[in-house]
């Protein structure tokens, strides 16, 4: 006959296992950590102090606040310029689908945000910076106004535009031909 002999679990899996309070209870000796709380020290506290309420915003303070938006919408277009420009370059100047998808893309940003000026910044406009939303708007035009030439540059560029020559804003000298081809009928 043969005695089967029962280990005892480790005591690391009797602890993880227990559900003793003298587990769950912290020790008087620990402190705890920085930012920790415990359950029972949250209550104490929302008993004690009660959060302050947020206090409203004046409408000079929401005026400030809503055109502070407005400029950072306004502005979001020329943030944008660097990465379309770097974009523009490396899809190279031949005509495949990706560089003239690009450019569509390029194109129909600025053009469709500035059709939808009115609806973009309607939320943000009141009767009081009315005056002042005039020059965002105006800077909102001249951001998209600027994509929209970085888009005829690089069409420009890929020698799609109705030109004699490629030069259209003289960045390079006319090109002379190195020889002529003469038809002699014989």
């Amino acid at each position: 006959m043969t005695t089967q002999v029962t280990v005892p679990p480790p005591q690391w899996l009797v602890d993880m296992t227990s559900t003793s309070t003298a587990l769950t209870k912290p020790k008087a000796n620990i402190v705890d950590p920085p930012g920790f709380t415990t359950l029972q020290s949250k209550q104490k506290s929302s008993k004690t102090a009660a959060a302050p309420a947020r206090k409203q915003p004046t409408p000079e303070e929401m005026d400030t606040l809503k055109l502070k938006k407005a400029w950072e919408l306004a502005i979001a277009p020329a943030k944008q310029l660097p990465m379309n420009a770097i974009g523009m370059y490396m899809t190279g100047n031949s005509l495949q689908i990706f560089s003239i998808m690009m450019v569509f893309m390029l194109f129909k940003g600025p053009i469709t945000a500035m059709f939808s000026i009115q609806s973009t910044f309607q939320r943000l406009e009141t009767d009081s910076n009315r005056g002042q939303m005039l020059l965002v708007k105006a800077a909102f035009v001249g951001c998209n106004f600027l994509a929209l030439a970085l888009g005829i540059w690089k069409v420009n560029g890929m020698g799609l535009l109705p030109t004699t020559r490629s030069d259209w804003l003289a960045w390079e000298a006319a090109r002379d031909p190195l020889e002529r081809a003469y038809y002699v009928p014989s």
